[in-house]
């Protein structure tokens, strides 16, 4: 279930590129699979183990391209261990929301980032959060879980601001590129998650629900697919935003 467009990214074979918070590693092995170079970053390393795991597999079963190569490294948002420009391209899926101090986070980013390069940013749209928060407080209130709802202007803001210069000029303050929305589907199923109990995974509509997303995930029906493409543009529950660094 990817997120993220890779080609109007730009990723391409040979690219060397950072999954922030990867998660699971649903984007990392996407992008292997292209051709890149890939590290998936993350802080849990219980989820990095298993990604390297498959990453071996995919390896192992001649599902990447000859040369591609990819690296997990667990590691803190707000300080990343890697040069300045030293990424193509970079995908932060839904890790923001997570990240009390975003700004810092954000910086980093823009710093590994090399002139040229350009950065996926996705967080939850903002219409569609807010009724899960008003629906549930256990929703956002679980350990480790949502501490702010996004407005594209303010993540664009904070974005291209955050390569500024201390005394405000723009130095490579980064350029917005272009926004999508996702996951129009799955927004529903939250919005009775968070009504019936986002625990409750026993509840008929809840457990219905899951089974139609899970036939959309593994068999992409025509139906659900157009019903995707209708939703996405009004109730997707991701939004993405794409950036480039400019050239000094």
């Amino acid at each position: 279930m990817l997120t993220v467009d890779f080609d109007r990214l730009g990723l391409r074979p040979g690219d060397r590129v950072l999954d922030m918070g990867c998660g699971a590693g649903r984007h990392a092995f996407e992008m292997y699979k292209r051709g890149a170079d890939v590290i998936a970053f993350d802080q849990d390393a219980d989820e990095l183990a298993t990604v390297r795991e498959w990453f071996t597999a995919m390896r192992e079963a001649g599902e990447v391209p000859a040369g591609a190569e990819a690296d997990v490294k667990e590691g803190d948002a707000l300080a990343l261990p890697f040069a300045d420009g030293e990424f193509d391209r970079i995908v932060a899926a839904e890790v923001l929301e997570h990240i009390h101090a975003d700004v810092d986070a954000i910086k980093e980013l823009v710093r590994v980032l090399r002139p040229g390069g350009t950065l996926a940013v996705s967080v939850p749209r903002w219409l569609p959060e807010v009724i899960n928060w008003k629906l549930s407080d256990d929703y956002h209130n679980a350990e480790g879980g949502h501490v702010r709802i996004y407005t594209d202007h303010e993540l664009i803001d904070k974005v291209t601001k955050a390569g500024r210069s201390n005394d405000g000029t723009p130095g490579d303050a980064m350029v917005f590129t272009g926004k999508d929305h996702a996951h129009g589907l799955h927004t529903p199923y939250w919005w009775i998650k968070c009504a019936v109990g986002v625990t409750n995974d026993e509840h008929p509509l809840a457990k219905g629900y899951h089974k139609l997303l899970v036939w959309e995930i593994m068999k992409n029906p025509r139906a659900l697919h157009y019903a995707g493409k209708v939703l996405d543009p009004l109730i997707g529950k991701s939004m993405v935003l794409y950036f480039e660094k400019p050239f000094a």
